[in-house]
């Protein structure tokens, strides 16, 4: 794509009445400088367009003489490849859009915001990525740098708190906890989050989906905190964890839960990981026969799937809005990686163990 920035800046600067001297000054960059932007020689500094832009009260896109409509298009054509890359856990061919559409947009939060998350979850142990360990140091710097580039300039408080988190917890993977720890606490309590204190700004027909997709945030919020929770108690009071979860989602969705869910597999696995440790061979057995069919239940999900429930109302659930660093199906992730942990060795050579293994093959 051409830019126009040069010829946009020398129209706003005679606009205002400003000498290229001037402007230089304004700037601290060389009059040389802005003769070679206006010439299109060159551009201006990646790091100065939201400056320039600012300046003279514009959009960055505008700056960039980039039609609104047409730049609009084509970032959501980066931003629609890029979930559906995602879904399926191309973490490579998500950095290679992501960068592609940086290039193009270079001062699009959306896309820079996307190429950090990109970046980040190349670096996801718990994924199938071979160099997962190289790329947390290939790309550290640049994750760094983009999250505190979007912290500073992003107007977007959702892709600003976004990057704040994940850049918060970068640094504690990397060992820097104490940076980590200093970024989280700038995120705003959740007891002052925009979901909740807005509702008395809005109208009388926005209220009902507004505080349905309230629920459906919280609920998230709250399972995401069980799951922590499992991890920091005996296999016993873990149990009693996995049985509130249940509960909630029962309670969620009208006792009507849908199995084709990557969480579900996951919570039965977990039930039976508790079982091994109590030594409960037998409840363990059926809590992997349960994960099984869950898994591929999740594996052959229809492309869309709309539900409804009386806390969330409806809700169409896209195959391609599933996040996952890992290209595997949730069968073999279960078979190769779940089912291989020393947990179940005990059971391992049992003709039941040696069974699932099969059905999930």
């Amino acid at each position: 794509m051409k830019l126009n920035i040069g010829e946009t800046i020398k129209k706003l600067r005679k606009e205002r009445e400003i000498t290229q001297e001037e402007f230089a000054e304004i700037l601290g960059v060389s009059c040389q400088s802005v003769s070679r932007w206006e010439n299109n020689s060159c551009y201006p500094d990646i790091e100065l367009i939201p400056t320039i832009a600012a300046f003279f009260g514009i959009s960055t896109d505008k700056l960039m003489g980039v039609d609104e409509a047409t730049g609009k298009k084509a970032v959501d054509r980066y931003l629609n490849d890029f979930q559906a890359s995602i879904s399926v856990g191309n973490i490579d061919k998500c950095i290679r859009i992501a960068r592609a559409g940086v290039a193009e947009f270079p001062n699009n939060y959306a896309l820079l915001n996307k190429l950090m998350y990109a970046l980040f979850a190349a670096g996801d142990e718990t994924g199938n990525i071979p160099d997962w360990k190289e790329n947390m140091e290939k790309y550290d710097a640049e994750i760094v740098a983009l999250g505190e580039r979007i912290m500073k300039h992003c107007h977007d408080t959702q892709i600003k708190f976004e990057a704040t988190d994940r850049l918060a917890f970068h640094h504690c993977e990397m060992g820097r906890k104490n940076i980590g720890r200093s970024i989280y606490e700038t995120l705003p309590s959740i007891y002052n989050c925009r979901e909740s204190a807005i509702w008395w700004a809005l109208s009388e027909e926005e209220r009902l989906p507004h505080t349905r997709k309230y629920i459906g945030k919280a609920y998230s919020t709250l399972s995401d905190a069980l799951y922590k929770l499992m991890d920091l108690v005996s296999a016993e009071d873990a149990l009693k964890v996995i049985e509130k979860m249940d509960a909630l989602d029962r309670l969620i969705y009208d006792n009507n839960v849908p199995n084709y869910t990557w969480a579900r597999s996951s919570m039965a696995r977990h039930r039976a990981e508790c079982y091994m440790r109590l030594n409960r061979y037998d409840e363990a057995i059926r809590q992997l026969k349960i994960s099984a069919q869950m898994a591929m239940e999740f594996d052959n999900r229809p492309d869309e799937l709309k539900t409804t429930s009386f806390l969330l109302g409806e809700k169409l659930y896209k195959k391609t809005n599933f996040e996952t660093t890992d290209s595997r199906s949730l069968r073999e992730i279960l078979r190769d990686t779940w089912l291989a942990e020393k947990e179940f060795d005990a059971i391992r050579d049992t003709k039941e163990f040696i069974e699932i293994l099969e059905q999930l093959n």
